[in-house]
């Protein structure tokens, strides 16, 4: 079994991942006041997947494992303690931390299950994961997969600055069933969740969004499981 998840573009053409969110300054700050609801121990919180570090270093968090090595200088930049690892197995003993966040990264590992399987690992007793996701049934990702369709985006339906293609090759946009079924067959319990940017794509740059209960309506979903 493969271990690596996707990582190209992410290794070779980091800087462009922080630009498009520099772009994007009120999508950034919503989904960042999302994320945030459920992030209340950052200190003993790790980040799987941790990217650039772009939300960790707001939201406080000081460990994080990335398996691309230019998205993970980049975190170090930021002050984040960056180990080199993919969410399938996780370079940390049982029982680690408080809180594990897995910030959009369900969409390109290979192995999700394994993925949750390994949260549940490092995390402490009543410990919580939190998962964040562009859920399959939302128009975000329905316009994604339109643009790779057509191989470009749709001027008119799109942000001004879309999302690089680049770096959705290849990546499945989990529906919030199959989150669900994820977290409950790890033994998680006592889902929450929260959403933000719902209006249309091509709008939800205009303002930052408080984030409201729920999964009905948002294309930037976060939700929080209690390890039994």
């Amino acid at each position: 079994m493969n271990d690596r998840p996707v990582v190209s573009p992410f290794e070779s053409e980091a800087s462009d991942f922080d630009d498009w969110f520099f772009h994007n300054r009120n999508v950034f700050e919503s989904e960042l006041k999302a994320t945030a609801c459920f992030v209340t121990d950052p200190e003993r919180t790790l980040s799987v997947g941790a990217g650039s570090g772009i939300f960790d270093e707001r939201l406080g968090i000081r460990h994080g494992v990335e398996p691309a090595a230019g998205m993970a200088e980049l975190a170090r930049q930021r002050g984040i303690d960056v180990k080199i690892g993919c969410a399938e197995k996780l370079p940390y003993p049982d029982g680690s931390f408080r809180g594990v966040l897995l910030n959009t990264v369900l969409s390109y590992v290979s192995d999700r299950p394994r993925a949750v399987a390994e949260a549940a690992r490092v995390l402490k007793p009543e410990g919580h994961i939190i998962v964040s996701y562009i859920p399959r049934e939302g128009s975000y990702a329905l316009l994604y997969e339109l643009a790779l369709a057509r191989g470009k985006h749709d001027s008119e339906a799109s942000p001004p600055v879309p999302y690089p293609l680049k770096f959705i090759q290849g990546t499945h946009w989990c529906s919030t069933d199959e989150i669900i079924s994820l977290l409950s067959g790890a033994g998680f319990e006592n889902l929450d969740f929260v959403q933000t940017l719902t209006r249309h794509p091509k709008y939800s740059v205009l303002e930052v969004e408080e984030p409201v209960p729920g999964y009905d309506r948002g294309d930037y979903v976060v939700v929080r499981g209690i390890k039994k």
